[in-house]
């Protein structure tokens, strides 16, 4: 078991999945080290209060990856997927992986996505459909961890996070919900497998305090799969507001202002989906959120102004 005065290098610490790690080892009585870009940041500042140490750099500077990295036993990679075409997320990892193993690091705790590895398999994969890069990287990434040569290595690979539903991120995944509406090409059929943020930080943190136990896993994350109509029956009730799912053509979403590389994510979600083992996911000793518990507890972020 890792100590507690182990150093955890967070990356992604400002983030969903960072920030729910770094909270939950800081709330275990771990020694957290955050990597931010802007130390004076709010979000910055609220980990520094809650007790992280904050370690300015990012991951095109290795010279600040050295500095965070020095005397950390464990680190929790996340990166930010290619929007530009840089091979960012490519990038990242791999240098993130090299300037940990140069410093010694026991445990790399990375989380990528559910279903990589099982990509090439997709319908119409090879015809330039999908955005294939996002899961090549994905899983490149994934591999390098692997084959890294760490003493110990966990792969979390969360399905789609609750968290898109929230503010600031449902502006861009859901715009219309403020007016009480889920507008997608997503099937009414269709379940989408999700999983809140805290729970990879809870799996996350589980790893790095049973190291042994969580050595050599690839950890498929997923709590409940729901249709976007039981999505919006389920923020109807709980946040006592009316929410209604409308089911709309590709071509009809892209038109209401969702994003066309959006909009065929939820094409491959009609096709293909996130595919975890639900029963699997929970026997891994921590709790998973239900997305009812998930609204509930945050429903000072979810802004429906009808």
């Amino acid at each position: 078991m890792s100590s507690p005065g182990t150093i955890v290098l967070v990356t992604g610490a400002t983030g969903a999945q960072g920030g729910a790690t770094a909270r939950a080892l800081l709330g275990a009585g771990h020694r957290v080290r955050a990597l931010v870009r802007d130390p004076r940041a709010a979000a910055s500042q609220a980990l520094s209060e809650a007790g992280a140490e904050l370690a300015t750099g990012d991951l095109e500077s290795r010279v600040s990856m050295d500095a965070a990295l020095a005397g950390a036993g464990a680190v929790f990679s996340v990166q930010v997927p290619d929007s530009t075409g840089n091979d960012s997320e490519r990038r990242h990892g791999v240098a993130l992986i090299e300037a940990a193993l140069h410093a010694g690091v026991q445990h790399f705790v990375h989380t990528s996505v559910c279903e990589a590895g099982r990509h090439t398999g997709f319908p119409r994969w090879g015809s330039g459909f999908w955005y294939q890069k996002y899961w090549t990287d994905k899983w490149d990434v994934e591999e390098a961890v692997r084959q890294a040569g760490f003493p110990l290595w966990t792969v979390l690979r969360p399905a789609f996070m609750m968290d898109n539903f929230a503010e600031p991120k449902s502006r861009f995944m859901f715009p219309q919900l403020r007016q009480g509406r889920i507008v997608s090409a997503l099937l009414p059929q269709t379940r989408m497998q999700l999983i809140a943020a805290e729970d990879v930080g809870a799996l996350a943190r589980a790893a790095i305090e049973q190291p042994t136990r969580f050595d050599r896993q690839n950890i498929d994350l997923a709590a409940e799969a729901l249709t976007m109509g039981e999505v919006a029956a389920t923020l109807s009730k709980v946040l006592g507001h009316s929410v209604s799912a409308q089911a709309v053509s590709a071509d009809e979403a892209v038109a209401a202002g969702l994003h066309g590389g959006w909009v065929r994510s939820q094409e491959w979600t009609n096709e293909v989906g996130y595919r975890a083992d639900l029963d699997a996911a929970r026997a891994h000793g921590v709790a998973l959120t239900p997305f009812a518990r998930w609204v509930d507890q945050h429903r000072d972020a979810i802004v429906i102004d009808t």
